[in-house]
Formats: structure tokens, C-alpha cells, sequence
């Protein structure tokens, strides 16, 4: 049964089939010195023409991951270098640390005055809220789309500075009006045809689903934010308590 590789995306499917191979090696499946599976067996399970195989492993090999050698396959020959550096925090305070230090490169794709949707649940809605729909890049590589609504009152106090730099921090640091609770919950999806084009991804890749909900001191959401991160990009790290029978 071959794997369904979509062109709607906007990725060729040569760069599909080598991120999906690429992830082979990074999770031990084809491990350094292996042969990978013959052309011949890559063109069935792909279900796609040899040459667009044969441009997945092309690309593989200017990165220095396998090396094809004639008369007897292609070898793995490195490991792609470590991308879970995103992690999830769980305080405002490291979230805003974390976007401080990673300053990403921000991609505005559209701006507009909207209500938000909310949940019953999230708090008072504001007025009006400004929406901003934007990619983080890092290094040139797209990591996240997030559609952001943000209370109009807070973003007209700084618009430029909303515009062009990461939202939480300057959520953070405000002294009045600003986040008296925060909370998000995290999802696991997949991408979708729109967040597959906008970050280089399969249809269908793992991707999780962040929804950020931000009140003031009055129970209004000042901010609302709906973030989807490449998959290979998060790194997800917990404590856990022992129960108390252990702590004893």
C-alpha cells in the first residue's frame, strides 16, 4: 500500500518523500552503515516515479545523510542534526524567556479588526480585537503559523512593536492591564493543506496545536492565540510528582 503524497501543499513531492526518509534516520529506523530499502521497493511503498525517489535521495546526499555507492545501494552515512529545541513551557514567565532567546524572524500575513472565538469558558471578551496571522521563522526554517487576536485597547498602545516583535513578551512586561492568568492546552494534529504550505511540511505531517488564552486582572481575554508547530521542532519535558506512597 503506497503513501498518499499530496501536490496541493505546494512542496514537490521529491522534498515529501526525503523529509519523510529523513525522519527514518533521525528515529533509528535506518541506522548509520544500513542500506536503505532498493529503488525498486522505495518506488512501490512511495507509490511515486523513480526519478522523484532518486531526487529525495539526491537531496538526502548533499546533506550528507546517505551516500549512494554503485553497485551495492545507498548507505546512511549521518544523523540530521538535532531539531527539538522548541520546548513547551508551562510558566508565562519561561514563555517569555523562550521567544525572547530564540527571537524568531516573524512573517505578518494578515492584519485585520475581528472578534475573536472564544469559548465561553476563556473570560469577557474585549471590544474589539486585532487579528495578526503570521509565521516564526528561525534560521530560515518556518516552524510555526499562529493566528493571534489581541485585545485592540492593548495593541494600539504599541502597535509597531506588536507588529514586529513576538506578542508575549510585551504581554508580559506590562505593568498594568496586562496577564493576571494564563493558560494554554496542547493538542496533537496533523497539517492540514494551508499549514502544510506555509511550513514546508507534508499533508498530514505531525504537527501540535497550542491554544494560549490570556485574562486580565478583570477576567477579560486580552489575548488569544492558536499556534501550530511543526512536530519535529517540539520538545515536550515534565516533571513528574511521585505519589505520595513513593515520597515515604
Amino acid at each position: 500500500m503506497s503513501i498518499d503524497f499530496s501536490q496541493d501543499s505546494g512542496v514537490a513531492r521529491y522534498v515529501q518523500i526525503a523529509d519523510l526518509m529523513r525522519q527514518r534516520i533521525a528515529r533509528g529506523h535506518w541506522v548509520q552503515g544500513e542500506r536503505l530499502p532498493s529503488l525498486e521497493a522505495l518506488v512501490a511503498e512511495f507509490g511515486v516515479a523513480r526519478v522523484t525517489v532518486r531526487q529525495a535521495v539526491e537531496l538526502l546526499t548533499r546533506e550528507g545523510l546517505v551516500s549512494p555507492q554503485q553497485g551495492r545501494g545507498t548507505f546512511v552515512t549521518g544523523q540530521p542534526a538535532t531539531r527539538h529545541w522548541l520546548k513547551v513551557e508551562t510558566s508565562l514567565r519561561d514563555l517569555a524567556e523562550g521567544y525572547t532567546d530564540t527571537r524568531p524572524e516573524i512573517v505578518n500575513i494578515d492584519e485585520s479588526i475581528v472578534s475573536a472565538p472564544l469559548r465561553p469558558e476563556d473570560g469577557t471578551p474585549a471590544e474589539r480585537y486585532v487579528f495578526m496571522r503570521r509565521v516564526h521563522s528561525r534560521q530560515e526554517q518556518r516552524y510555526c503559523v499562529i493566528n493571534i487576536y489581541l485585545d485592540e485597547r492593548i495593541f494600539r498602545t504599541a502597535p509597531e512593536r506588536f507588529r514586529t516583535q513576538t506578542v508575549i513578551p510585551i504581554l508580559a512586561s506590562m505593568k498594568t492591564g496586562g496577564v493576571a492568568r494564563a493558560r494554554q492546552v496542547l493538542t496533537i494534529g496533523t497539517a492540514d493543506v494551508e499549514v502544510a504550505r506555509l511550513l514546508h511540511v507534508p499533508v498530514n505531517a505531525p504537527v501540535a496545536e497550542v491554544r494560549r488564552v490570556f485574562n486580565d486582572a478583570d477576567g477579560r481575554v486580552i489575548y488569544l492565540g492558536e499556534v501550530t508547530y511543526r512536530g519535529d521542532f517540539i520538545h515536550l519535558e515534565m516533571d513528574l510528582k511521585p505519589t505520595l506512597e513513593n515520597s515515604r
